[in-house]
């Protein structure tokens, strides 16, 4: 028995729209990390990007469970000396809620220059509309 491996030539990647009103936002990350990776096809294979496009609207309508909006903290490092600065997510989400789903999505993928690539192929809006309608995305019910 053969075993099927996709290179770059023979994948053939669609596009997706995922409206994320409503979605916690771990598992909207982990269900479109896994369709950025390719994990929902038949050709997946480990070390090729198989994976297809995915267009997230709503951005601001994701939920976070608990006491997520006080007590969870998005930080990162400016590169100088005590540079590290830290956002809470109340905050975040009000005012950049789509870097926080791209940050989230970020994370469940593979911290490699497989992983850099994959994520080139998301794309996130605060609202109802986006500028992909040339691509013809299908709506993709996530739950």
């Amino acid at each position: 028995m053969k075993t099927y491996m996709a290179n770059a030539q023979t994948v053939e990647r669609k596009w997706y729209v995922v409206d994320a009103e409503g979605i916690p936002l771990g598992r909207l990350a982990s269900k479109v990390a896994a369709i950025l990776r390719g994990k929902n096809k038949p050709t997946f294979t480990p070390n090729v990007d198989t994976g297809d496009f995915v267009i997230i609207i709503n951005s601001d309508k994701v939920l976070l469970t608990g006491k997520k909006l006080e007590d969870k903290y998005y930080r990162y490092h400016t590169g100088y000396i005590g540079g590290l600065k830290e956002i809470s997510y109340g905050k975040l989400m009000s005012e950049r809620s789509d870097l926080a789903v791209y940050e989230a999505v970020k994370g469940m993928l593979p911290k490699n220059s497989l992983g850099r690539q994959m994520i080139k192929k998301l794309r996130v809006y605060k609202g109802a509309e986006h500028n992909h309608a040339a691509q013809k995305p299908e709506v993709l019910k996530l739950f």
